[in-house]
């Protein structure tokens, strides 16, 4: 007698919430490592393509899909996309920092356009050199900032060379 095995068919149960968001991730990190940012997912509808070519389709993996786009608490773009490298609490920092810019009128300024110069300087009588400095008609127009420093003051300037003449002026007089 010959028998024959047939083998048994494998079922494919549904996979976990945790296995879920690993899949979720994965497919985020692929859609921002192929455009840029993600482009496609908004809701847990989006994904539901890629878990039906892994498992069987149906309520149950929908529910699990859902389950596990809400445990991540994933944060959305201005267009209500999912973001998988920032927080919910990033994102309202960024708010906040973005209100605050646009009030401020706050502008960035490269650093290559700005020199330093250095004005060694007592330290007993640093904090009046500075205000003297930071009051004057004729430096103030010559520096951005001043920072104390250890030895002196440290100046961020655009124009170096006049700051430099008149502060190398006023210590030799």
């Amino acid at each position: 007698m010959e028998q024959h095995y047939t083998k048994p068919r494998r079922v494919r149960i549904n996979p976990s919430r945790s296995k879920c968001e690993m899949i979720i991730t994965r497919i985020l990190s692929t859609e921002i490592k192929e455009n840029g940012k993600n482009i496609h997912f908004k809701n847990a509808m989006d994904f539901m393509t890629y878990f039906e070519s892994l498992y069987p389709s149906g309520s149950a993996l929908t529910k699990q899909v859902q389950r596990a786009i809400k445990a991540m608490d994933l944060a959305k773009d201005k267009d209500g996309y999912f973001l998988l490298d920032k927080t919910k609490a990033q994102l309202a920092e960024e708010k906040e920092l973005i209100a605050i810019f646009k009030k401020t009128c706050a502008k960035v300024s490269s650093e290559n356009a700005f020199d330093v110069v250095f004005l060694e300087a007592d330290a007993a009588y640093k904090p009046y050199l500075a205000q003297l400095i930071s009051e004057s008609e004729t430096l103030r127009p010559l520096f951005i900032t001043y920072v104390d420093a250890a030895d002196g003051l440290l100046f961020l300037t655009a124009d170096k060379v006049r700051l430099t003449e008149e502060l190398q002026r006023l210590s030799e007089e």
